[in-house]
């Protein structure tokens, strides 16, 4: 949900669309600084977060930010960065904080590796009061990103000193594009079991229903409306249907248009017809 006039006004946009859970930037997606948040619109967020009946919000991180940067200045800048989007993160009392690995830029795998896990490392013990978890985020493996195999993901978690803050976030199209064919019971079940390589599904705190414009093992990030990509309606059913996610908050990346609220509609009608049987209410 856009944070367009203020944070406090993203949930009376997930209410429109009819969310039961929704993603936020705490600031400008696309700027290093932002003003601080006031004390009216963190109380007017918390207010209107418990009127619309939205039970679960997470927060997503800058793009500009990469923990992974080989350059030392750069890596300063976005671990500094990421530490204030902790803060906001924490004032707003949002329990988890999504990020992509970032890019080792030719710097070599082991040492983007390395560089992430420090930077979490140094803010863990700045921090050691914060409740805000960080969510590792799955990648599509554009360029030299990291995060697209699980094995990546567990070699950043085994050098996380306080592994037990950091969780991960799924995508359903970055997961599809990095080559993890999830679009049939044999497929999803398989990359269920490769998930067992960084903590399984219990470290799985938030996941990213997103059609995917491009094919399996495209390695390119490129969302589409669910429905209208490559991955079809099986890897959202099965998704929607795995007893080990039924309380994990499942959240839309769709393109966004000027009517973003007829398309986040039909969206989400899309993916709760796919939703099977009786049991807890889904946050969607």
């Amino acid at each position: 949900m856009s944070i367009a006039g203020g944070v406090d006004k993203a949930p009376l946009r997930g209410l429109r669309v009819g969310c039961d859970a929704i993603q936020i930037f705490t600031k400008s997606n696309r700027q290093w600084r932002a003003r601080p948040l006031g004390d009216e619109e963190v109380e007017a967020f918390r207010s209107n977060l418990k009127s619309t009946g939205i039970r679960r919000v997470i927060a997503h991180d800058c793009y500009l930010l990469n923990l992974a940067a080989p350059v030392a200045a750069v890596w300063k800048r976005s671990v500094a960065a990421f530490r204030d989007e902790l803060d906001r993160a924490e004032r707003l009392g949002i329990p988890y904080l999504v990020t992509h690995p970032g890019s080792h830029l030719s710097a070599g795998e082991a040492e983007g590796i390395a560089r992430v896990a420090e930077a979490l490392n140094v803010l863990h013990a700045a921090l050691p009061r914060h409740r805000v978890r960080v969510l590792l985020e799955t990648t599509a493996g554009q360029g030299t990103s990291l995060g697209y195999r699980f094995e990546q993901l567990a070699a950043i978690l085994d050098r996380v000193e306080a592994s037990h803050r950091v969780g991960l976030c799924l995508d359903t199209c970055h997961l599809f594009a990095a080559g993890y064919d999830i679009r049939s019971p044999h497929g999803y079940h398989t990359t269920m079991r490769g998930l067992a390589t960084c903590g399984g599904h219990a470290r799985v705190k938030a996941i990213h229903l997103n059609d995917s414009r491009q094919g399996l093992g495209s390695r390119v990030d490129r969302h589409a409306h669910i429905g209208a990509g490559c991955l079809g309606s099986g890897a959202f059913r099965l998704f929607l249907n795995d007893p080990r996610f039924r309380t994990v908050p499942m959240i839309l990346e769709t393109p966004k248009g000027e009517d973003f609220v007829t398309a986040d509609r039909r969206n989400l009608a899309r993916l709760r017809r796919l939703l099977a049987g009786a049991g807890p209410k889904r946050t969607a």
